[in-house]
């Protein structure tokens, strides 16, 4: 996947107008490219939230300008029509509890979103069933989610926010849950897909466990980024 991964430049959000408007994004700058896991840490309110609904098109943000992969998709607007189809085939979600769906088993958990884009059917599984392979669930591939493990049912969700190729994937406190071993053994996949899928990934945390794993870090407050360099501890 060539491109750039994600590039934000100058991004803005307000809420409301006159003298109650509240500037959640005051001008965010932040790069991720593609193969690359970075953290994104911040204190309650400091603007984590507004940021990743601007990045997953789920809420308008006020001006600035986001490239994914090798598209403007926006720019003091949206660039794309349809902000479904990008949400669905472009943006890799994985959040703090799996959110599986659950009756349906594993691999149609996974394989949904590329039969709801299009893929045929099997075509859709057989790619589900190559993923779960790569994380070590495949012989989970029959279950249902009330069967799996925590740790299990969070690789089905890492599968599924990977299934579609997405050039960017956002993790929003994916380890949360998760012991020591666990939470750090989510980090490890999510680096492994990241190299191996060429995806650029963003995970919001406040997990100490996980934060010296960054080789890059950016820190939000009050709706402006600061990047620093990690620790990049080898896990």
């Amino acid at each position: 996947m060539a491109g750039t991964g994600i590039r934000i430049e100058g991004l803005r959000k307000r809420y409301g107008s006159g003298d109650t408007a509240v500037d959640a994004l005051q001008g965010v700058e932040l790069q991720v490219a593609p193969g690359e896991v970075i953290g994104l840490v911040g204190p309650s309110g400091s603007g984590k939230s507004t940021l990743l609904k601007c990045l997953g098109a789920v809420i308008d943000p006020t001006a600035g300008r986001i490239v994914l992969g090798d598209e403007v998709i926006y720019d003091n607007g949206w660039q794309v029509r349809d902000l479904r189809a990008l949400r669905r085939d472009r943006i890799g979600f994985v959040f703090q509890a799996p959110y599986l769906i659950p009756f349906l088993d594993v691999t149609d958990n996974v394989a949904l979103l590329p039969m709801l884009a299009g893929v045929p059917n099997q075509e859709a599984r057989k790619r589900a069933r190559e993923l779960l392979a790569a994380l070590e669930v495949e012989h989970r591939a029959k279950a249902m989610p009330a069967q799996l493990s925590g740790g299990e049912q969070q690789r089905v969700a890492i599968a599924r926010g990977l299934i579609n190729r997405p050039p960017v994937v956002l993790a929003d406190e994916p380890t949360a849950p998760l012991d020591s071993q666990r939470a750090l053994g989510v980090i490890r996949i999510l680096n492994d897909m990241a190299q191996q899928y060429q995806t650029a990934v963003i995970v919001v945390t406040h997990d100490e466990k996980i934060i010296p794993t960054f080789k890059r870090i950016y820190h939000i407050r009050d709706g402006v980024t600061h990047e620093e360099e990690g620790e990049g501890r080898v896990i």
